[in-house]
């Protein structure tokens, strides 16, 4: 049974890496940008 396991765990590694080579890699969540205030040099 521990061979079958190993298997199927393999072979969605395999479809993870066929999906991310033809899609490109799952998007990631952007940091919410936080406002710097700057001074004005006038």
């Amino acid at each position: 049974m521990d061979y079958i396991t190993g298997l199927i765990d393999r072979l969605i590694e395999l479809a993870n890496q066929l999906v991310e080579s033809l899609f490109g890699p799952e998007p990631e969540c952007e940091p919410e940008l936080i406002p710097i205030p700057v001074r004005d040099r006038r």
